[in-house]
């Protein structure tokens, strides 16, 4: 049976692309240099893939930034405030256009903001939005995915080019003019997509993939009459190359029937996330029509159950034939490490892991069973049988504690007028008081740092010593720019996850399983493989050293139990509600102890409640419940006075905004600056009880925001909240910007909170 992999990680075994791009950036490489190493990267997947014996090998999976992104410089779909910067340019694919459009350009007497960023479906992924306006010009700018294709075929591997749908393109971006429809756009799109899909098919490809992920989501009437409308025209033009239509992160439900009338070759279907959507399918699916089955799991690390997959296969080929199915990971490999074979785990645990590179040998092994190879089911059988029974991933207490909880554990003491009542007077803040959201530059310094210690090359002390230093740095640099509400910059903190899993039971760690989570931003997820607990306090000591450093008040930073969750590779032999609440119950005891050793602000932050919502509207109650019951649980045994904190960053929250106060946190400091405080109105409609941080300036893009700039945006806010109510601070941390570009980003905003402040007084 054939196999297909419909994409594959692209930052490199050593996080090469990562590397590259960063110095490019910074002025240390060539492009040249870039390209090539892009070369090398994309020859190596190609490679792998083709010695493994796929028969479906993607290409134009690889992106410098985004694979969104790229559509949009392939289309010309440039936003109206960089056409500008593209007139001085040669080309659509110019890196500094390119680049610019992600990171924002402040040179050569432009100064342009970021295109938005949000995240992939319920993905720890982050794609760039597509702007659409009234003077959208789409044209065929650029074929990388022809100059990929070709590239591949003069390596001698015949690839399957994959390329985002033109209907989930448009409904992934936002239009910007209120009588601007998509039917419209697409219209005015579909003629570069035939443009490039006949290309492609005159260069030779057989296969072209294209990803239709938007067919998992609710759909309405007429977004789904889009896809007839749009495959239609595309149908009516090929000649010999097969359309492979891929879907992902669920199920096809209610666009079940649609998806099936499409004229399409094969159809991409994910039986990781929705396995129950093959019964539905195989009744209805036109005789003509290829399956292929996304039996491994691209977005976890657990070995493949092969008698699982094997099940389902089987189904599928009873009903269609052998000819008919291929088997393949559920989506791209993106979102997987690239290698298992780079890792010093214990035998036990790797034993029961596969990543990017191991997929790939999974698919080749369900085709061997399949074809007769029962040596290989036996094996696998024997690996699932070892971790459904090994003792070291149950803990009877914590089982215990979780039976124990009550309602009250879910509930602070007051309401919130009368904690804030009670916070005004221990804190003391002026009018729009100023903050960060926890982190600070990560230095090169400070990498190295962590980096020695954990080599042996200094002693624990001496690096204890040196955090010390640059907490002291970065306590006196707040009180020197006026800052309110301080924070100790999280120097010892590799990632917000992954330094708490560090010392939570429950939890491993790799040392090269990092997957991208925006542009050169690589993140190493921890893996939960059993009950979790909290046996020591985890942050307690470096809170209470900064704190002594001040006499104003210095925020506890954790991250919240969803945000672990989300940002894991989860165990999958329990609901997912129960591994949250286990996590919930170990940072209720941290934030516990953060109160007795005198810290009297503390951040939980959940950035991924948003993210974690159910692609079906039908599936999020449920979901939410137990969001928002783990994140109460975690924060509600502290007193009135001690106050809350929560960070959410790049949500839409209009659909949530119910679950969102029914988290009771008494601050939450949100994404707002590349939206212009747009997300502020829903807050404002639902007339929000609580304090807001609204985002004044973006930390994704290395410009420096005005004080004008700043200013403006908390005008808009003041015109959609109480003045008290509002607090000022960037939208998320800064741990990947530079010290001076913080620094006067820092400036700037303090300033702007005092010119606030002095309209306020004004305006009484």
């Amino acid at each position: 049976m054939k196999t297909n992999v419909p994409g594959y990680p692209r930052i490199g075994s050593n996080r090469e692309l990562k590397k590259a791009n960063e110095a490019y950036w910074a002025g240390k490489i060539s492009l040249e240099k870039l390209q090539m190493t892009s070369r090398q990267l994309r020859r190596q997947n190609w490679e792998t893939l083709r010695d493994a014996g796929i028969d479906l090998i993607p290409s134009n999976d690889f992106s410098y930034y985004d694979q969104i992104l790229d559509m949009c410089v392939t289309t010309n779909t440039i936003p109206a405030r960089f056409q500008g910067l593209k007139a001085t340019q040669i080309t659509a694919n110019s890196p500094e256009l390119y680049f610019g459009m992600a990171r924002g350009y402040q040179k050569n007497g432009f100064d342009l903001t970021a295109m938005e960023m949000t995240k992939w479906f319920d993905t720890n992924y982050h794609y760039l939005v597509p702007e659409f306006d009234g003077t959208q010009n789409f044209e065929l700018a650029y074929n990388k995915a022809l100059e990929e294709f070709e590239e591949a075929k003069a390596l001698g591997i015949h690839t399957k080019p994959v390329i985002i749908g033109p209907v989930s393109f448009l409904l992934l971006g936002k239009i910007k003019e209120e009588n601007l429809q998509v039917a419209d756009l697409l219209d005015q799109l579909l003629p570069v997509y035939i443009s490039l899909i006949q290309s492609l098919e005159k260069a030779g490809a057989s296969w072209i993939q294209i990803d239709e992920p938007t067919l998992v989501l609710d759909l309405a009437p007429q977004q789904q009459a889009l896809f007839q409308y749009a495959y239609n025209k595309i149908a009516a033009v090929l000649s010999s190359a097969k359309l492979l239509l891929t879907t992902y992160f669920g199920s096809l439900q209610d666009n079940t029937a649609l998806t099936l009338q499409l004229p399409v070759q094969a159809l991409h279907i994910d039986l990781v996330r929705a396995p129950e959507q093959l019964e539905q399918l195989l009744p209805q699916i036109p005789a003509h029509l290829q399956l292929s089955l996304g039996v491994v799991n691209g977005r976890n690390i657990w070995k493949n159950n092969y008698e699982k997959s094997i099940s389902l296969i089987r189904k599928a080929v009873d009903s269609l034939g052998e000819e008919r199915v291929l088997i393949a990971s559920s989506c791209s490999l993106l979102h997987s490490p690239y290698d298992l074979d780079l890792e010093t785990l214990t035998p036990q645990l790797k034993n029961w892991m596969a990543f990017a590179k191991q997929k790939v040998y999974e698919l080749v092994d369900l085709a061997n069973i399949l074809a007769g190879n029962n040596d290989i089911l036996v094996a696998n059988k024997a690996v699932m049988q070892d971790r459904a029974t090994a003792d070291i991933i149950h803990k009877p207490a914590v089982k215990a504690r979780m039976a124990a909880l009550t309602a009250a554990d879910a509930n602070r003491k007051s309401e919130f007028r009368v904690r804030q009542q009670a916070q005004e007077a221990v804190l003391q803040l002026p009018l729009f008081p100023t903050t960060t959201i926890g982190s600070f530059p990560q230095t090169e310094e400070i990498r190295k740092l962590r980096a020695d210690v954990k080599k042996g090359l200094i002693t624990p002390e001496a690096y204890a010593a040196s955090i010390r230093k640059a907490i002291e740095a970065s306590v006196q640099l707040q009180e020197s720019l006026h800052i309110d509400v301080l924070v100790h910059g999280e120097f010892e903190r590799n990632d917000m996850v992954e330094y708490f899993g560090e010392q939570l039971e429950g939890f491993v760690f790799t040392k090269n399983g990092w997957v991208q989570s925006y542009g050169s931003r690589c993140v190493k997820p921890p893996i939960i493989y059993g009950d979790v607990s909290r046996p020591l306090p985890m942050t307690v000591t470096w809170s209470s050293y900064a704190q002594s450093l001040t006499r104003k008040p210095m925020k506890g930073m954790l991250t919240g139990p969803v945000t672990i969750l989300q940002w894991s590779f989860v165990r999958d032999d329990q609901p997912r509600a129960d591994t949250t609440l286990q996590i919930a119950l170990a940072i209720r005891d941290e934030v516990n102890d953060l109160e007795q050793a005198g810290i009297r602000v503390i951040q939980v932050d959940e950035p991924a409640i948003r993210e974690g919502l159910p692609l079906r509207r039908a599936d999020w109650p449920a979901y939410l419940e137990w969001a928002v019951r783990a994140f109460r649980v975690a924060v509600s045994g502290v007193e009135d006075a001690t106050q809350i904190h929560t960070h959410m960053c790049y949500s839409e929250f209009n659909d949530i905004i119910d679950s969102i106060a029914a988290m009771d946190a008494d601050v939450i400091t949100i994404e707002t600056s590349r939206s212009q405080m747009e997300l502020l109105e829903v807050f404002s409609s639902f007339s929000y009880p609580y304090e807001i941080g609204p985002g004044v300036y973006d930390i994704h893009s290395p410009r420096v925001p005005t004080v004008a700039e700043m200013t403006a945006l908390l005008e808009k806010a003041v015109q959609l909240l109480p003045a008290r109510n509002i607090w000022v601070n960037p939208d998320c941390g800064l741990k990947t910007r530079k010290w001076p570009e913080t620094e006067q980003a820092l400036r700037n905003m303090v300033t702007a909170a005092e010119k606030m402040r002095v309209a306020i007084q004004q305006a009484v």
